[in-house]
């Protein structure tokens, strides 16, 4: 059972691999947005523990990217269940580094059941 108030937690450093240039998100070697949202969650995965044959997909996320982080520098996102209806998840997400946060949020995922999930996506396929 996922309650409200359960807290998940994950943490990186910044490097050549997670910046904005390097993923195509901007230009400049800082901590790229899609990389922070990345970090944002999986700490909101942190947060929630499921059986072996659930998931959870994220199906909506609304951030800001306030601070930039150079290379090197450890960043760290923490998820804070809000709400729960269903088999949909609300979460507060934040990001921070060693000197600010660099970025807050809200974001919801929904619990799917992995055969079911995976046989609607792959019938795509023809």
């Amino acid at each position: 059972m996922i309650k409200v108030g359960s807290k998940g937690k994950v943490e990186n450093i910044v490097n050549s691999s997670n910046t904005a240039n390097r993923v195509g998100s901007g230009t400049l070697e800082v901590f790229s947005t899609p990389m922070m949202i990345a970090l944002m969650e999986n700490a909101a995965i942190n947060a929630i523990e499921l059986p072996k044959e659930q998931s959870s997909v994220g199906i909506s996320i609304d951030i800001k990217h306030i601070a930039a982080t150079p290379i090197g520098m450890k960043v760290w996102a923490e998820a804070e269940v809000l709400e729960v209806d269903g088999r949909r998840i609300v979460f507060k997400i934040e990001a921070y580094d060693e000197i600010e946060k660099i970025g807050e949020g809200r974001h919801e995922r929904y619990i799917i059941n992995n055969e079911k999930f995976l046989a609607k996506a792959n019938s795509k396929l023809g």
